[in-house]
């Protein structure tokens, strides 16, 4: 990793608007957001209000109407809700297929590999392809993936929103151990208030549509946490209690 860089990302008055030929939707109004290096922020906000999008932005996916986002020069992955993986490659070359475009040679991508095998806990499973693995072991493959881009930002777009209570929890502990030892900055998208709780430094709150920045909650809660903690489900039942007056006044 790159560890010459120390600024944060800055997210500063970022505007988007859709146009399909026949209506505007506009995404985002002046985001403007702060995210210190290594830090792990949530964001949430009821559906449609632009997280997605902000995370598109700031990977290069969609062009920005007004403002700017400066991510420090960093490389940035991103992991997607569905994992997205390459059907006729196996769990290794997955991994691999970034580099190979990169034209990393050949015995550092094994190198490579091996490593991050090891770090999302797939090294018996490196010569299965997608269909023979689990839904969690696809998301660990598609984690690393991201992390094989030598990624110092991670935009994580509801990763577990598809999988089994039990796997996320298991995989909320494999993310956390990953971020204490890689020192990645990570932006996460979910619908899940517990879930942002149990794992941001920061819950960032968004309006509806058009998405601004209407809360900013710090979590100071020790490390690691449980999703059913007395203390976890009381911080969340406050952001929950925020989230359901944004929703209610957008509905008036």
């Amino acid at each position: 990793m790159n560890t010459t860089v120390t600024g944060p990302i800055r997210i500063e008055n970022v505007t988007k608007t859709y146009h399909d030929g026949r209506s505007t939707v506009q995404a985002l109004a002046g985001v403007t957001l702060e995210v210190p290096p290594g830090g792990f922020v949530c964001l949430l906000g009821a559906s449609g209000c632009g997280k997605s999008t902000l995370l598109n932005l700031m990977a290069g996916l969609y062009s920005i109407d007004t403002g700017t986002i400066d991510t420090g020069g960093r490389r940035v992955g991103f992991v997607f809700q569905e994992p997205a993986l390459f059907p006729w490659l196996t769990t290794a070359a997955n991994i691999e297929a970034g580099m190979r475009f990169r034209d990393v040679p050949r015995m550092e991508r094994r190198r490579r590999v091996d490593e991050l095998l090891r770090l999302v806990s797939l090294e018996e499973f490196a010569g299965l392809r997608p269909h023979e693995l689990s839904g969690g072991m696809q998301q660990r493959a598609s984690l690393a993936r991201a992390l094989a881009q030598d990624a110092e930002i991670l935009l994580m777009d509801e990763p577990f929103g598809a999988l089994d209570a039990m796997t996320r929890t298991v995989l909320h502990d494999e993310l956390e151990e990953i971020w204490k030892r890689t020192g990645v900055t990570i932006i996460f998208v979910t619908h899940d208030v517990r879930e942002a709780v149990r794992l941001g430094d920061r819950v960032v709150l968004l309006s509806s549509r058009p998405g601004r920045v209407i809360g900013d909650h710090p979590i100071h809660l020790p490390r690691p946490r449980r999703l059913d903690s007395a203390e976890v489900n009381e911080l969340a039942a406050g952001i929950t209690d925020h989230l359901r007056r944004e929703v209610r006044r957008h509905a008036r």
